[in-house]
């Protein structure tokens, strides 16, 4: 059996923003931070080293802290995984007021709809995509975006997102959980 490779240092190498994480406790190996100008070099590198697009999706949170000062409070996030062995990588990028980020589906032809309907539901505008009309929506109303959320509704990107460390079992909690 071929040994895992582990691709960290490749994107490391190329001065992404890299951490590992426990797949088991996450879903994905790596955990990447991108700037808005890194999003088509770190989807052509993770092409390069043969991983495909699993999805894009969006997440409205409070903007204006930490990372995300001085932008918009999207978040477009991009899994990516390979076929001949479990590893999965989650990017992510903040997108800035202008609601524009540049598009990876001239890369990656998978993430075409899912660029459209991120832009359906949150209002993200993909630069370069060659068809960024409506997916799933209307197109009389094109502001009309039912992911926005309610200023006073928003949570932070820290408050939604997984915690550090896995949490602590109590002795007991999960036999109480599963009835055993």
């Amino acid at each position: 059996m071929a040994k895992k490779k582990d691709y960290k240092n490749d994107f490391l190498h190329q001065r992404f923003d890299a951490t590992e994480t426990d797949y088991d406790q996450r879903g994905y190996h790596l955990e990447v931070v991108l700037d808005v100008n890194q999003v088509r070099k770190f989807a052509q590198t993770a092409y390069d080293l043969g991983f495909y697009i699993v999805f894009v999706a969006g997440l409205h949170v409070r903007p204006n802290e930490g990372h995300d000062k001085g932008n918009s409070g999207l978040v477009v996030v991009y899994q990516f995984a390979r076929y001949d062995q479990l590893y999965r990588i989650k990017a992510r990028v903040s997108v800035p007021n202008t609601l524009e980020i540049p598009s990876i589906s001239d890369i990656y032809q998978g993430a075409d709809w899912h660029e459209r309907e991120t832009r359906d539901l949150y209002g993200v505008v993909f630069d370069g995509h060659p068809n960024m009309k409506p997916l799933l929506l209307s197109e009389e109303d094109p502001d009309f975006h039912p992911l926005l959320k309610e200023e006073k509704k928003l949570k932070s990107l820290d408050e939604i997102s997984w915690p550090s460390e896995a949490p602590e079992v109590v002795k007991g909690e999960a036999e109480a959980e599963t009835g055993r």
